[in-house]
């Protein structure tokens, strides 16, 4: 008989946590569009990707 290794994931606060970093920068992003389709669209989409610019700013500005 074989076993089976057993994976316990407990990521599950981190989740919750990223779930509403994400909804306040969508927020974020929406109200500062012209409320048009494109531009909700488009907050939602940087809402994704903001961690990827706070990182380049951050990075900048250490000259690095």
């Amino acid at each position: 008989m074989t076993q089976r290794a057993r994976v316990v994931e407990r990521a599950g606060p981190w989740g919750f946590v990223f779930l509403l970093a994400y909804i306040g920068a969508a927020i974020y992003f929406i109200s500062r569009s012209d409320h048009s389709f494109l531009g909700v669209v488009l907050g939602l989409l940087q809402a994704i990707v903001w961690p990827v610019y706070a990182v380049y700013h951050g990075l900048a500005l250490l000259g690095a």
